[in-house]
């Protein structure tokens, strides 16, 4: 009687010190929602789920966060404020420290971004641009970013840029000189025939001379071949 009385009081004991471990071990996360620039508060819609199925969520209106992360999984949290570029990072557990991790996101103004963006030097890398293999045609499914950098120059009237535009260093240098020129003669002729002047827009070739990347692979290579836009004037 007494041995099951034991039994039973060691079984309860040991079932609230695990509960009790698991509680202690649930990772914490938080922080704090600051602009960018001034460092001041921002208040924010701020949404956290579990990944990879988001089967924990919730949602915290203020400039600040605390959420549990329970099971040691990973987290999405995603955070919007009127007049910022909203901001998206992963929480991974891994990272905590004393059962804490403390991440404060800045967030930036919309126009500060488009400033930064649109700055004497910066350099976009025309992602989804796709001309035919080995020559110098447009695809078509690239005239929605071309169409982008049309409107650009529209809305800023002073602008000028110049195409850059390089190859993989895999062939004969001078053929991929001229292709590199032909490429990015072929997105100036398609600005100007949007009404963009043609006075605003220079080229450059550069060949293989300047990879990203050296090695052999056909991801590198891929890499390798872009054209980049380099604002010169605004």
């Amino acid at each position: 009687m007494y041995k099951r009385i034991f039994v039973l009081l060691a079984f309860v004991a040991g079932t609230l010190h695990t509960t009790a471990q698991s509680k202690d071990s649930t990772v914490v996360a938080q922080g704090k929602i600051i602009n960018a620039e001034t460092k001041e508060p921002v208040t924010a819609r701020i949404t956290y789920q579990s990944l990879p199925y988001g089967n924990k969520m919730g949602v915290i209106n203020n400039n600040t966060y605390s959420f549990p992360m329970f099971d040691r999984e990973r987290y999405s949290i995603s955070v919007d404020a009127p007049g910022y570029v909203p901001a998206k990072f992963m929480l991974d557990p891994a990272e905590a420290s004393n059962f804490s991790l403390v991440k404060d996101i800045e967030l930036t103004h919309g126009q500060s971004q488009a400033k930064k963006k649109h700055a004497v030097g910066h350099v976009m890398v025309l992602n989804n641009l796709i001309f035919e293999v080995n020559k110098n045609k447009i695809d078509s499914d690239s005239y929605p970013e071309l169409d982008i950098v049309v409107n650009m120059m529209r809305e800023n009237p002073s602008m000028v840029i110049q195409l850059e535009g390089h190859t993989d260093f895999v062939g004969n240098p001078e053929k991929l000189m001229k292709l590199s020129q032909d490429r990015v003669d072929a997105v100036k002729n398609y600005l100007t025939s949007k009404k963009v002047n043609k006075n605003r827009i220079k080229t450059k070739a550069f060949g293989g001379t300047q990879p990203l990347s050296r090695d052999d692979t056909p991801e590198a290579h891929r890499s390798n071949r872009r054209v980049e836009l380099r604002i010169l004037e605004n």
